[in-house]
């Protein structure tokens, strides 16, 4: 039988995304899709709203009484309920809400004491292998290089910088001894604005309809290194948070990572 999944935040831009991989993935039951009571969509078939025909499951503001796993593309609101309904009926959970507060992940690490959960700012495949990648860059390039750090979102977005952003600069702190996030310098204004040896710079861009553009510049006297990811679509993320959903089914109670799900060392 197959594993029975809920999805939160499903009528989302990334929920319907997600309904739609899960669908096409066929590793899942899809039982549930959850919004928040007020959404316009509340009612409507979550297949339909995703773009692959009607599946059986209307868009609710209710969780059903238990569940294998749930995947959470909700808001920062909503994550408190969330852990504490996972947490209460043993569901596993994949949770990509960014802009969580300290209590919050507090909350968070409590509750993966009696349930897997796989907690990521970003759940794409590409994105976490730069996680792993971009301290490795900044020890190998040394002090002589300062670092640069810029994201670009959609207007939509509301928090800033970016939860990858912020991973980003968490992983070239904790390879090169930087006090993260005193380290952070976010934009520069004024007359006597110059960097300062040692810190990371961190820059937000919003416009349109960018999907997530984020880069890490390391740059010298004579010359620069950039490494980059840009994001074409949301199924890439979507993607990822299936296959974390994939991986946790019958792990042990802990808090995991990206790094867990894809093998990253």
């Amino acid at each position: 039988m197959k594993p029975s999944l809920i999805i939160n935040g499903a009528a989302g831009r990334m929920g319907r995304r997600v309904i739609s991989m899960a669908a096409e993935s066929e590793a899942f039951n899809i039982i549930a899709a959850v919004d928040i009571a007020t959404h316009p969509d509340i009612g409507k078939d979550a297949g339909l709203l995703a773009g692959i025909g009607e599946i059986g499951v209307n868009i609710t503001s209710e969780y059903p009484e238990t569940a294998d796993v749930m995947i959470d593309f909700s808001l920062p609101q909503a994550t408190d309920a969330t852990v504490e309904y996972c947490a209460k009926n043993g569901i596993a959970l994949i949770l990509a809400t960014t802009g969580l507060t300290d209590s919050q992940l507090k909350s968070l690490k409590n509750a993966a004491g009696k349930i897997p959960i796989v907690y990521a700012t970003n759940l794409s495949v590409g994105m976490n292998v730069l996680f792993a990648t971009v301290g490795k860059v900044a020890k190998m390039l040394g002090e002589d290089y300062d670092i640069e750090i810029t994201e670009a979102h959609h207007r939509f977005k509301k928090d800033s910088p970016s939860g990858t952003a912020l991973s980003l600069a968490q992983a070239i702190a904790e390879e090169t001894d930087r006090k993260y996030p005193d380290c952070l310098v976010h934009g520069r204004q004024g007359t006597d604005a110059l960097r300062k040896k040692g810190t990371i710079g961190m820059h937000a861009i919003r416009a349109g309809d960018i999907t997530g553009q984020h880069s890490v510049i390391y740059s010298a006297l004579g010359e620069t290194v950039t490494i980059s990811h840009n994001a074409h679509n949301r199924d890439n993320f979507a993607r990822g948070a299936v296959r974390a959903a994939k991986w946790v089914i019958d792990k042990e109670p802990s808090l995991y990572s990206m790094k867990n799900v894809l093998g990253i060392e």
